[in-house]
């Protein structure tokens, strides 16, 4: 089936432009295939271009190396977290609305995924990402910046002065922990699904208020 022909006008640059997204995407799940089957450590870009028979040149084109490959998928799911916090009602307050948009992205996200490559594809190497030392510090260091961003965007929601308020960034912080402890356990689990780490993060997240402000400890037997 062909395509459509396009109205004059820009034909030339609307085919580029879907051209460049058909190589980007090739070489993304090309790159991504490759570091679950066989290791990020042991995967060449020689390896990548050549299951997409293109040049190294053409991959750089697209990535800077193969960190950024791996980390593309992730650029995207963090993007839609933002946007859905951006987006979440001005009532809410800052906990519940970090709460509200990372749920909502991820009922929302597959279709944003599965745009650029398989969602069971991009849920195995997350896995990865979190398997992989190498990998693994990248992911904290990113983590950090995403926190800051976070921040930021509470702290304005919130009409505070980050530097002055430490509230912004405690309550981010206790928020991002909780993300990272539910990707971990979720990546040593069996099941992959987007649906798993959705549940794993709202069990967590309703958790924390009750784990800061309540004691654990049995109460004492009167009898």
């Amino acid at each position: 089936m062909t395509e459509p022909r396009p109205a004059p006008g820009a034909p030339a640059a609307g085919l580029r432009e879907r051209k460049k997204r058909r190589t980007r995407d090739a070489l993304l799940r090309s790159a991504l295939l490759l570091f679950v089957s066989q290791g990020y450590e042991q995967t060449t870009v020689d390896e990548i271009t050549d299951a997409v028979e293109v040049s190294q040149r053409t991959f750089f084109r697209y990535f800077a190396n193969k960190e950024e490959v791996a980390f593309a998928v992730q650029d995207l799911v963090e993007s839609h977290f933002l946007a859905a916090l951006r987006a979440r009602p001005a009532a809410e307050s800052p906990f519940q609305a970090m709460r509200g948009a990372v749920l909502d992205a991820w009922d929302t996200v597959d279709q944003a995924i599965s745009d650029v490559v398989p969602v069971d594809l991009y849920m195995r190497a997350y896995r990865l990402i979190e398997s992989t030392p190498a990998l693994l510090a990248v992911h904290l260091r990113r983590s950090a910046q995403l926190e800051e961003q976070v921040s930021r965007l509470i702290a304005a929601r919130e009409g505070l002065d980050l530097d002055s308020d430490p509230r912004p960034r405690v309550a981010v912080a206790a928020f991002c922990g909780v993300m990272r402890v539910t990707g971990r356990l979720w990546g040593q689990g069996e099941d992959t699904s987007v649906a798993a780490i959705r549940r794993m993060t709202e069990t967590y997240l309703d958790r924390i208020a009750p784990a800061l402000a309540d004691h654990w400890r049995p109460a004492p037997d009167r009898n």
